[in-house]
């Protein structure tokens, strides 16, 4: 892949204005720590829901939805598009509880919604673990996607291994680039890292709907696309293009459990960064650097909606044309587990570079440098912030100052950054959709006490400590006990399922075998967040004062209509660009009827009522 001049300036022209944006916002990211991690709770929803989404495009995104179409087809995509309702459960329901709640980090929830000890340990373990195991291994596989795009594209060697582990000039362009990020991250903070993101996301989007537009033009457009990949594969190669399998076909590209899975498991079940049961991590932090609970609201809408709606069709094209240009890439897949087929990405890049226009190759290659470089500055900025307020203030300096915190901040911003630079040298070879599955199961059956936490006054501290133990546990474990009673390796997927079924009933039998929160706790917690439902009917009778202003069965009809917004959008478009015009005008009219409720569902539950506003104390 050859650039010229008008490539190496589209290039230099963003770097330049990532530079410029961070010294842009120098001087407010040193005020204090909540202009530092949520500028200063003062973000309108659209750069904040663009900020999520943007965070969410990284490197490995492309690459992973072109692993996934490879190896199962279009299906292979509900490993993501499942945590859809989840996600809009966390929109119409749990948006205006973070937001009221005021927190800086959402381990910092921890000490507001349990007390004594197990809080104080839980909150401090938490946010290690987050920041300095979670973090790092995002960071980590983000970083091997890059690679991976820079091996195939600009720095491509006939003569290497195609999944070799970066040359050195690859090398020394990451430790660049990751350096770049970590001078406008550590001088701008939260302000910088979502200003830069919105931009981001847009040159990002930009460049994968130019190569997608130039592929279909390689082989001849979208009908002939699908006749390629049908062609090359037989009659399972229809396969290919099913949103919903055909489980009765012999040669089906995915199996009924793995879909079943993906569809009615992972969305409540396991936590995951972005896509949080009830939100969480990054998406936290926006929702708190928001103006307010509507805002809150309004930004996490966006985020799902470009997150799920707008990003996925490019990908999912670039994927198709990797099957007719490689179709070695799915043998790989098939005869090798550990194979990563999601290198078809770059390599279409390759390919198509003599035809692009010139300066595309470039925006090609900003692309993505751009969503990695927005993954990895949220990354740092969020790790971070669990270790300067959920460490550093809440346990080693309590009284630090302003200065101090601001300080500490950048100093731990660095740390992160140099956690995940080093963990990027062991995941090298890990390819992204394991990756995924891997945080997936790590993950398993903790989803369901996040959520629960809120509407279910009986659960403790004890129920997230032991949900965290026994799932980390049992991800160490099970293959060994597999192995040991001679079931064979166990799917990732199914791995999923197993881990969050015993996850669950661990956590459920330790909260009955354990004291609930004291009374102050539990009083207070309800009195600032006002959550719905019957499940804290002791607590309200003590409080008969609070006011519950928000509608939980409206929430959950506007996730549901949310959801059905998205599950029509995703093959809208698919029929459109395959060119099936009646499936195209059902999905259509799906869109429009559930546009217009969750329009009104918004307008309704974002109407101001007379709450109070309180200030989270917490440090």
């Amino acid at each position: 892949m050859e650039l010229g001049f008008y490539d190496y300036f589209v290039i230099a022209a963003y770097l330049l204005m990532t530079i410029g944006i961070g010294l842009w916002f120098r001087s407010r990211a040193s005020k204090n720590v909540e202009e530092y991690f949520v500028s200063g709770r003062s973000l309108p929803w659209w750069i904040a829901g663009t900020s999520m989404v943007a965070t969410t495009f990284a490197a490995d995104t492309p690459l992973a939805v072109t692993g996934l179409t490879i190896q199962y087809g279009l299906a292979g995509n509900w490993l993501w598009w499942a945590f859809a309702f989840g996600g809009m459960v966390t929109v119409f329901v749990y948006s205006k509880l973070w937001r009221r709640a005021g927190v800086l980090t959402d381990v910092e929830l921890v000490e507001l919604r349990y007390s004594g000890k197990p809080a104080e340990i839980l909150r401090g373990t938490r946010a290690v673990y987050i920041a300095l195991l979670v973090n790092p291994i995002i960071i980590g596989w983000v970083t091997g996607a890059m690679i991976t795009v820079l091996d195939q594209t600009i720095f491509f060697d006939p003569a290497a291994d195609s999944q070799s582990s970066g040359s050195l000039a690859t090398w020394v362009t990451i430790l660049v680039t990751l350096a770049l990020i970590g001078v406008y991250g550590l001088i701008s903070g939260m302000w910088g890292v979502a200003i830069a993101d919105a931009v981001q996301f847009y040159l990002a989007i930009t460049g994968c709907i130019g190569l997608a537009y130039y592929a279909l033009a390689d082989v001849g457009g979208a009908v002939a696309l699908e006749a390629s990949v049908i062609n090359s594969f037989g009659q399972g190669g229809a396969e290919a293009f099913r949103l919903i399998p055909d489980f009765s076909q012999a040669d089906a590209w995915i199996t009924m459990d793995v879909f079943l899975i993906m569809l009615l498991v992972q969305w409540w079940a396991t936590w995951y960064p972005g896509a949080e049961p009830g939100g969480g991590g990054y998406v936290v932090q926006r929702m708190a650097a928001c103006k307010d609970e509507r805002h809150s609201m309004l930004a996490t809408l966006w985020y799902q909606l470009a997150h799920y709606c707008i990003r996925p069709w490019p990908w999912i094209i670039v994927g198709f044309a990797a099957l007719v240009m490689f179709p070695e890439l799915r043998a790989g897949e098939i005869a090798d587990g550990g194979f990563d087929s999601g290198v078809g990405f770059p390599m279409v890049m390759r390919k198509l570079g003599p035809q692009l226009p010139s300066g595309l190759q470039g925006l090609l290659l900003v692309t993505f440098f751009a969503a990695f470089m927005s993954t990895i500055s949220t990354q740092m900025n969020w790790g971070a912030s669990y270790l300067v307020r959920d460490v550093y203030q809440r346990f080693l300096n309590p009284d630090a100052s302003d200065q101090e915190l601001a300080k500490a901040s950048k100093l731990l911003s660095l740390v992160v950054l140099i956690a995940g630079a080093l963990a990027s040298f062991v995941m090298i070879n890990v390819s992204v959709d394991e990756a995924w599955k891997i945080l997936l199961a790590l993950g398993a059956g903790t989803g369901a006490v996040f959520m629960l936490r809120w509407f279910w006054w009986r659960i403790n501290a004890w129920s997230e400590i032991s949900a965290m133990l026994f799932s980390f546990f049992a991800f160490l474990t099970i293959d060994g006990i597999a192995q040991e009673f001679g079931w064979g390796p166990i799917r990732k997927e199914l791995k999923i399922f197993l881990i969050a079924v015993g996850t669950i009933f661990v956590w459920v039998l330790v909260t009955y075998l354990t004291p609930p929160e004291s009374d102050e706790t539990l009083d207070n917690f309800y009195r600032k967040i006002r959550p719905a439902g019957n499940g804290w009917g002791p607590v309200a009778r003590r409080n008969p004062d609070v006011k519950v202003t928000d509608n939980l069965l409206l929430g959950i009809l506007g996730a549901i209509s949310g959801s059905g917004l998205v599950y029509c959008f995703i093959p809208l478009i698919g029929n459109l660009i395959f060119q099936r015009y009646q499936n195209a005008i059902y999905c259509g009219a799906g869109v429009f009827v559930f546009g217009i409720l969750v329009a009104l569902i918004v307008r309704r539950l974002t109407t101001p009522v007379a709450a109070p506003e309180i200030k989270n104390d917490l440090g």
